[in-house]
């Protein structure tokens, strides 16, 4: 008698092409990303339209900082988003519901404790980091504007893992599409039309998060009833399912922005020009590679429908067409960025170092992203499976191992170039050993499938623990 339990509606993921999956989910969630990361770019395209190197070198810093916040977020998101789609590929929406409404809560409570204890430290963050002087000043007045709206930016986030984990990634999309389009109207309003500069991109960053929660919340509450409010009880029981997954996913998704801290410090030594390099190419990179970013969120909900609905051979041909689509995309767009590595670098006005740096990644550095995009993928599967400790090896490993001693024998023999060269050189041997392991771990899965991650108990008694009302729900 076959025991698998049967796909719910909500599980549009156990059917049909995994390659259609992967590139239908990726396609529409890299939309909305790369819109963002543009409006990112142009940001600092504007700012350096004001001619001021400090103002530029600035935002570097400060992104760098930032960047810290995000990835916290993302691995909460990974969390939510997993333990949604498990659900839903039991047939359990209401347990769904349960999950998405207890992720926001405990996004919400972790980001705003996270923000309160990092604000008072902000400029000797940033000096430690390598900035100095005005541009030490321009980075901590950017920062103590943007910080405070951390919590916007994590829950807006969250509610895109509770959309990928439905499936829907269209609206996925709306959440941050709607908000780069926020911030692209605002920013040249605020930065030239009122004359805000800096001022005006920190203004125009809170914003657009508000309008991507306001977006978020519409899709994930109104659309899709998927966040119900948790009462004590439902809040503890949800405590050990989601950090089980969502710390070791943060874990993972720190060890990127304290490897790019590293390289940071690096760099500072080379000067203001070197780390305004540094901050273009970390701009260039999203807008470049978004969709292998978007990809490892994509294939986080089909592999979570497939592993809760017990079919396993899908979770082979998922990663399969994951690393295929990762490949062919990104020979794609490295020969793209080789070819116009000069018009690229001629649109930031970059000059001297800057420009060398920018050329340099764009011809030779950008291949790098085979492997990282490998690692990428190999950590979705790994979270989404019930191995997340995998994810943290490999990621830090690649952010520690893989970048500090590339970096460090760059910078000492070849300058700000050899920083950007060990950079990318790093990623070679743990992207090609976490996708053995991952392989391998999928075969070990498809033979004797592993306890599934525990979810929260279903209620004493018949009654719901929540109430029927208007109340019981986000409004």
């Amino acid at each position: 008698m076959d025991t698998k339990p049967q796909p719910a509606p909500d599980a549009r993921f156990v059917t049909g092409s995994t390659m259609r999956h992967v590139i239908v989910m990726t396609a529409t969630g890299s939309v909305g990303l790369i819109a963002v990361f543009i409006v990112d770019a142009l940001n600092l395209f504007y700012i350096s339209l004001l001619g001021i190197q400090e103002l530029a070198a600035a935002i570097g810093f400060a992104s760098t900082l930032l960047f810290f916040t995000i990835s916290v977020t993302i691995g909460f998101t990974i969390a939510c988003s997993a333990l949604v789609a498990r659900c839903l590929g039991r047939g359990s929406r209401d347990e769904a519901a349960r999950m998405g409404g207890a992720s926001m809560v405990f996004m919400g409570l972790t980001t705003a404790a996270m923000t309160l204890a990092t604000w008072p430290f902000l400029r000797e963050l940033s000096a430690l980091l390598g900035a100095q002087g005005e541009t030490l000043d321009l980075t901590t007045r950017f920062l103590q504007m943007v910080l405070p709206s951390t919590p916007l930016v994590a829950l807006g986030i969250c509610t895109t893992g509770i959309l990928r984990g439905v499936g829907d990634a269209r609206r996925a999309m709306y959440v941050t599409l709607g908000a780069a389009i926020a911030a692209a109207i605002l920013d040249p309003i605020l930065i030239f039309g009122l004359d805000l500069g800096i001022d005006g991109a920190a203004i125009s960053t809170v914003l657009s998060r508000a309008v991507m929660l306001a977006i978020g919340i519409h899709g994930a509450h109104v659309v899709h009833h998927l966040i119900k409010l948790p009462d004590w009880e439902r809040l503890v029981a949800a405590f050990r399912p989601f950090f089980s997954i969502g710390l070791p996913a943060v874990l993972t998704q720190v060890a990127t922005p304290v490897g790019n801290a590293y390289v940071t410090t690096q760099i500072a030594q080379f000067g203001d020009d070197a780390v305004a390099g540094w901050a273009i190419i970390g701009r260039i990179v999203p807008v470049a590679f978004g969709v292998i970013f978007a990809l490892s969120g994509a294939v986080g909900p089909i592999l979570g429908q497939n592993y809760g609905a017990r079919k396993y051979d899908r979770l082979m041909s998922t990663m399969r067409d994951s690393l295929l689509f990762t490949i062919v995309y990104v020979l794609g767009v490295w020969a793209l960025l080789a070819l116009f590595s000069e018009p690229i670098s001629s649109l930031f006005g970059a000059k001297q170092q800057t420009h060398d740096l920018i050329v340099f990644f764009c011809m030779f550095a950008a291949g790098s992203f085979l492997f990282n995009g490998a690692i990428f993928v190999s950590s979705a599967a790994f979270n989404n499976l019930g191995f997340p400790t995998y994810s943290t090896v490999f990621n830090w490993g690649r952010s520690t191992l893989g970048v500090i001693p590339f970096v460090w024998a760059g910078a000492h023999y070849y300058g700000a170039l050899g920083v950007i060269a060990g950079w990318g050189l790093g990623a070679v041997v743990f992207g090609v050993v976490s996708v053995i392991v991952c392989f391998r771990v999928i075969a070990r899965i498809g033979k004797q499938p592993p306890p599934e991650m525990p979810l929260p108990p279903p209620p004493p008694s018949a009654q719901s623990p929540f109430s029927t009302g208007k109340t019981a729900t986000l409004q």
